[in-house]
């Protein structure tokens, strides 16, 4: 059995908060640079105040947001995530494009 290392912990740990709603579309959104809480909201469609100051909170704790004057901006570490991630978003485009292209055959 393979031991299970702090680099681990860590993957998961940052794998679970990513997976929690408005995470990374909230990551997402600070990509360009500083938005106020109300900014945050008015990008994040449907999403409560409480739920975006809480993600707020854990994305703050966890080093990859941080609150300055102009608002919230992602951190070196932030940016350096979001790049990494970025790509997925070209491959959501692909693989949708795909799954409508199947889907536009069967005739749904």
């Amino acid at each position: 059995e393979r031991s299970r290392g702090l680099g681990d912990v860590y993957k998961r740990q940052l794998l679970d908060l990513l997976g929690r709603t408005w995470a990374l579309g909230i990551i997402w959104q600070l990509r360009q640079g500083s938005l106020s809480f109300s900014e945050l909201q008015a990008c994040c469609e449907n999403i409560s105040p409480t739920l975006l100051s809480n993600r707020l909170k854990e994305l703050q704790q966890t080093k990859l947001i941080e609150k300055s004057l102009q608002g919230y901006q992602l951190t070196p570490i932030g940016l350096e995530l979001f790049h990494v991630i970025s790509p997925l978003g070209q491959w959501a485009k692909q693989w949708q494009l795909l799954f409508d292209e199947q889907q536009n055959q069967k005739g749904i």
